[in-house]
């Protein structure tokens, strides 16, 4: 009794270890996503948050419950660093592959398309697309998303080519080849946002969000605009930009549509 009461005490010992060293591991992969990947508001448009703790969540106990199971203080020390050597691995390849997962669906551009700014995540770019795009499209950041343009179409023929694509589920701000600099869409962005208060008739009973939206933006309202602010995942968002540089400055999750 007394031996199998000094094992499981040196198992959750070793288990609390690895836990402490397991949540050091997530608060730095959370300082990477949400930091960098994932920064306010693209976390709440594409799912970043819950994807990442469903990942790290699973790794964080996994990982700490294996070594309370196979941790035993009589075992040989070669075998005990085998068993212990073994579980770090499965957490590591688990939590490479759940980074993996998140990068792939990080987003990469915030684009001005048509008459919406859209979240672009690096899971909806196809890469056969990047062999006709040049520098600098032709590769996605990861540095966090960046703001963008997309380009108007040309003429007749390359706006059935386009529709055809849209047809397909590859809109014209998931392909390289039509991204721009944002300062060639900022006539087209100025001349589609609307002003504040079409914002307020809009959403009556919302004033208090768009008043904190205001307030974010850290500019009077008279000074902004707004735009639907789009994702795949959802169409009920605004961003607040500024009346002059078109700059995006503040974001409330309203319906612009």
């Amino acid at each position: 009794m007394t031996s199998s009461s000094n094992r499981l005490t040196a198992a959750l010992k070793a288990a609390g270890f690895h836990l402490c060293l397991s949540l050091l591991v997530a608060a730095l992969a959370a300082a990477l996503v949400f930091g960098l990947w994932y920064p306010y508001p693209y976390r709440e448009l594409v799912g970043g948050r819950a994807l990442f703790m469903l990942v790290v969540g699973v790794d964080v106990v996994c990982g700490p419950l294996l070594t309370a199971v196979l941790f035993n203080p009589a075992k040989a020390r070669a075998e005990l660093a085998r068993d212990l050597t073994l579980v770090v691995l499965i957490q590591l390849a688990a939590l490479g592959y759940g980074m993996y997962s998140v990068a792939l669906a990080r987003p990469v551009h915030m684009a001005f398309e048509v008459d919406r700014l859209r979240i672009v995540t690096a899971a909806e770019v196809q890469p056969e697309d990047f062999a006709k795009t040049k520098f600098p499209w032709n590769t996605l950041p990861w540095t966090g998303p960046s703001l963008i343009g997309v380009r108007d179409i040309i003429d007749s023929d390359d706006m059935m080519k386009s529709l055809d694509l849209s047809l397909q589920g590859n809109e014209p701000s998931q392909r390289p080849h039509w991204w721009q600099d944002y300062s060639l869409s900022t006539p087209a962005v100025l001349k589609r946002a609307k002003p504040i208060t079409a914002l307020r008739n809009k959403h009556p009973q919302e004033a208090s969000q768009i008043d904190a939206a205001v307030r974010e933006s850290g500019q009077a309202e008279a000074t902004l605009l707004w735009l639907p602010l789009t994702s795949f995942r959802t169409t009920t968002w605004v961003a607040l930009i500024d009346a002059k540089t078109a700059q995006p400055l503040a974001y409330a999750p309203l319906d612009g549509f």
